[in-house]
C-alpha cells in the first residue's frame, strides 16, 4: 500500500504506550494496533483528530504517501 502509517514513530517520540494512547483517544487497543501496523483500510477523521490531539502532532506526522513503483 502506498500509505505508510508512522504512528509507532510518533508514539516513541512522545514516549507514549499503545495502552495510554488507547485510553486518551477512546479507541480499542485492537483497533489502534491495526492502525499502528498499517493493516487498517480506513481511518475516520475524528479518530485521526483525536490521535493528533493526544500526540500533539499533525496528520502528516502520522500518515505518509509513498507511491509504489
Amino acid at each position: 500500500m502506498a500509505i505508510i502509517v508512522n504512528l509507532d514513530v510518533m508514539m516513541a517520540t512522545r514516549k507514549m504506550s499503545l495502552n495510554e494512547l488507547s485510553e486518551k483517544v477512546d479507541i480499542t487497543l485492537s483497533n489502534l494496533s491495526i492502525l499502528k501496523t498499517g493493516k487498517a483500510k480506513a481511518v475516520r477523521f475524528s479518530t485521526l483528530e483525536a490521535i493528533c490531539c493526544a500526540l500533539d502532532c499533525q496528520p502528516g506526522d502520522i500518515l505518509e504517501f509513498k507511491p509504489e513503483v
